[in-house]
């Protein structure tokens, strides 16, 4: 296919340019690229394949139809069909190829990709629907290829996963084990795999179960407890809903109906947020649970049968054993088909503990420095023991007060981080930084400060495609979100769902933070094993005259790291830190230049979100 120069407009920034545009032919643009990466490929390449690589992994997390969507044509739109000339401007697996040089040049060394799976049709949200949809978890999203390149979404995700690797770039993908499509494949050959309800009137609103107040507060306090016997049920007229299998299943233009054996009509009941159990968050319309097992007392959709189980499904007897195994053959046909290095596992708190014990062990099984991360809150030993090397931890969640911050610091120094956690100030379900922080450059000024912060931490470093660029649509509204961010982003405007993509022409009027990450990591890399520790005592807050700068001290083998930050976005701020030591200078790594402590203060002055690191000698 031949195609005239100039009606293919790209971002010049990956390629490494300054912003704006750059307008060529897309084959030939394409082609440079490839070729480029092809000549970084040496044979015996130093790509670790030891477990060693999880420990120094930095993240670049790319929704891939989303990071690399663009507006190629220039009409003001994301056309959701190819182009006439067979390229898309929805994002594809060529362009994620395209974009690893740039990932890398960043200082990234692992890409986690979300899910890339085809999606269901039925209850589509959005124009394009969600990729937790999973219409077939062995089956790629159709609209992740190329026309013009005349290759499968498969045969390109091969290619993906070997262009990164020749960069020394890890591939993580995330996988949907808890919940499917409504339509999903699996249906019609295993009904039993879901949760049926009578089709009627009276289910045509199915939602989740109703607690009074007395029951929510008996619930908490039983799960706080880790009390799981006898967990409070859902009413009767809640329960009633479901009938039991067997299902036979028929079908008519896409739709799944089934009947019961008494020969009720019923239907695929959908899912909704069941934690806490009077969570307010929108229906989940598209997709349903699968039934992780089989007890005729607990044939129904509710915390304790889908997240916090109640004992008595622990007998293995009651496991879905033919569901279980299809599980846990799929993570093995990615590693086999795509030579993956790691997965992140969704929903993770919501899976029953053996079968998560067992995914790992049969994937670490055929490649033993396989990553396995958690889609879980809290850094836990029992996170650990399941086999897991990181969790998303919690925050981006308290990130919006210096307080709260303090506090996570001062609980993780006391109980020691037994796993690392995500450093990030957002993910694609959570609020993005500048949108906490819309005015002028506040939004910048805290990225800096939380992503600075989160280098020295026992964290891994967590890039959520966009930040770098300041981007301040939000993805979805899955958490920290209020009814008034729901009336203002429905389905139809949230990435998650439809084409859209990012600034990457303006980077929304803001100087992208390219160079400062890079500048960041690099210095991150130099004390790794410091900041990698995570025993007790390790992570100190010292006390600083100004409250708004903030201080931790990270401590390791006799070796000291201090980071100084402001976390005021609009104003400088000045304020002193003791030490036993004094008329000596301290040298900011970030900033380049020495600061004095005199009279044994060290007294700082920082702009809005500005940050400082100090190695300290050892008599502190």
């Amino acid at each position: 296919m031949h195609l005239s120069a100039g009606t293919y407009r790209v971002p010049g920034i990956w390629t490494g340019k300054n912003n704006g545009i750059e307008l060529v032919n897309p084959a030939e643009y394409f082609k440079i690229i490839l070729e480029n990466i092809l000549e970084c490929s040496v044979p015996h390449s130093p790509r670790q394949n030891n477990a060693d690589w999880r420990e120094s992994a930095v993240v670049y997390n790319l929704f891939i139809r989303l990071t690399t969507a663009f507006d190629h044509n220039g009409d003001g739109t994301i056309a959701s069909e190819p182009l006439a000339c067979g390229f898309r401007e929805t994002g594809t697996f060529l362009k994620a190829i395209a974009l690893l040089p740039y990932i890398k040049n960043l200082g990234a060394n692992t890409v986690y990709i979300l899910p890339v799976t085809e999606i269901g049709s039925q209850n589509r949200k959005g124009s394009l629907g969600s990729p937790y949809a999973v219409k077939d978890p062995r089956k790629l999203d159709p609209m992740l290829d190329e026309p013009a390149l005349g290759f499968s979404p498969e045969f390109l995700l091969k290619a993906f996963a070997e262009a990164a690797h020749i960069l020394d770039i890890h591939v993580v993908l995330e996988f949907v084990f808890r919940t499917s499509s409504m339509d999903s494949n699996w249906i019609q050959e295993h009904p039993e795999w879901f949760y049926w309800i009578r089709d009627h009137e009276n289910t045509c609103n199915f939602g989740p179960p109703h607690f009074d107040p007395d029951t929510l507060t008996w619930i908490h306090e039983m799960v706080d407890r880790h009390e799981m016997h006898n967990l409070p049920a859902p009413s009767s007229e809640y329960r009633e809903q479901f009938v039991t299998q067997p299902v036979t299943v028929h079908e008519k233009d896409g739709i799944y109906k089934g009947t019961a054996k008494d020969g009720t009509l019923c239907r695929i009941a959908s899912a909704f947020s069941d934690w806490p159990p009077d969570d307010k968050q929108p229906a989940w319309s598209d997709v349903t649970y699968l039934k992780m097992h089989n007890h005729d007392a607990f044939n129904y959709i509710a915390y304790n049968t889908i997240r916090m189980y109640d004992c008595a499904l622990e007998n293995p007897e009651y496991n879905n054993t033919s569901l279980w195994n299809e599980i846990l053959d799929i993570i093995p046909s990615y590693q086999k088909l795509y030579d993956i290095d790691g997965a992140m596992i969704d929903m993770g708190h919501a899976l029953p503990s053996e079968l998560k014990k067992s995914i790992v062990r049969i994937a670490r099984e055929n490649k033993p420095g396989f990553a396995f991360w958690d889609e879980n809150f809290n850094p836990t030993p029992e996170i650990r023991d399941e086999g897991f090397n990181a969790v998303f931890g919690s925050l981006p969640f308290v990130i919006h007060d210096i307080v709260f911050i303090r506090g996570l610091l001062n609980y993780l120094n006391k109980t020691g981080v037994a796993l690392p956690f995500f450093g990030t100030g957002e993910n694609h379900n959570t609020p993005r930084v500048c949108f906490r922080y819309p005015r002028e450059e506040a939004g910048r000024n805290f990225s800096i400060f939380i992503f600075t912060l989160s280098a020295i931490l026992p964290a891994i470093p967590f890039l959520q495609s966009g930040m770098e660029l300041c981007e301040w649509h939000p993805v979805n509204l899955g958490l920290n979100f209020n009814d008034e961010d729901r009336a203002l982003y429905p389905p139809e405007k949230l990435p998650l769902f439809s084409a859209c993509s990012y600034d990457w022409e303006n980077c929304n009027g803001l100087l992208p933070l390219n160079t400062y990450i890079r500048r960041i990591l690099d210095i991150r890399k130099q004390y790794l094993d410091l900041v990698l520790c995570g025993e007790t005592g390790s992570m100190t807050i010292p006390y600083v005259s100004e409250p708004e700068l903030f201080a931790v001290m990270r401590t390791s083998d006799g070796s000291s790291l201090l980071f100084i930050g402001n976390s005021n976005l609009y104003h400088t701020r000045t304020g002193a830190l003791e030490f036993s030591m004094n008329n000596i200078s301290l040298y900011d790594l970030i900033g380049e230049t020495s600061w004095p402590i005199r009279e044994h203060k060290l007294t700082v002055t920082c702009n809005p979100g500005q940050c400082m690191l100090f190695e300290l000698p050892p008599e502190v």
